[in-house]
């Protein structure tokens, strides 16, 4: 599929890119975008949580009353779960979430979210550009200018790019990676896609394999 080169006043340059079918035409896997995406959000857990059970409370061990004789249910430890400050029953413990996923299933479902974005029309490819220092405003009017200030994007670029980075790093609804750090779940998560021009080859590369 062809798509319209834009330079970064948002206007064409009169040229067009060749987008490959292998991987922005393919027949989308659902199932393979949803195991990605999971896999991607749990491998984000720290899995830290824990709380203390009874043995692991400090507190005295003596009996805190006598057995029989007071009305009410017996007690032998202060550190039982039945009061406050004990300790509790089946907490969470520390657990490892991170789940594998086969190489194959990875990639078919980086192109089957890149040709649901195809088939949207959410991709737009851009010229490459820099900035001669980082700046906010100057990545803002990049978005004003692809109407993209509204909406959540995801610009692709080829090589690391230090002051487009920067000057996007506090907008929330947008962010910038380099063709090796792009995933399933950032795909989804965009509402557009912005591929620089100079990522297409990487992009279609790594998928390509």
């Amino acid at each position: 599929m062809e798509v319209a080169v834009l330079d970064i006043n948002g206007k064409e340059t009169g040229r067009k890119v060749n987008l490959s079918n292998s991987v922005f035409g393919v027949e989308p896997s659902n199932h393979a975008v949803y195991l990605d995406v999971k896999q991607f959000l749990a491998n984000q857990r720290q899995g830290t949580h824990k709380s203390k059970e009874r043995a692991e409370i400090a507190g005295s061990t003596r009996k805190i009353k006598k057995q029989k004789g007071t009305g009410t249910a017996r007690a032998g430890s202060i550190k039982s779960p039945v009061f406050r400050g004990g300790g509790r029953i089946f907490g969470p413990r520390p657990k490892d979430y991170t789940q594998k996923l086969n190489k194959n299933v990875k990639r078919l479902a980086r192109k089957s979210a890149l040709s649901l974005k195809a088939k949207d029309n959410s991709i737009i490819v851009v010229e490459d550009f820099n900035f001669e220092a980082p700046k906010t405003k100057e990545f803002t009017n990049v978005l004003k200018a692809l109407g993209l200030e509204n909406k959540k994007s995801l610009f692709v670029l080829g090589d690391s790019n230090n002051n487009v980075y920067l000057s996007s790093r506090n907008l929330k609804v947008s962010e910038v990676v380099t063709t090796s750090e792009l995933n399933t779940y950032k795909i989804v998560n965009a509402n557009s896609i912005v591929l620089f021009e100079g990522s297409i080859e990487g992009i279609e590369s790594n998928l390509s394999k």
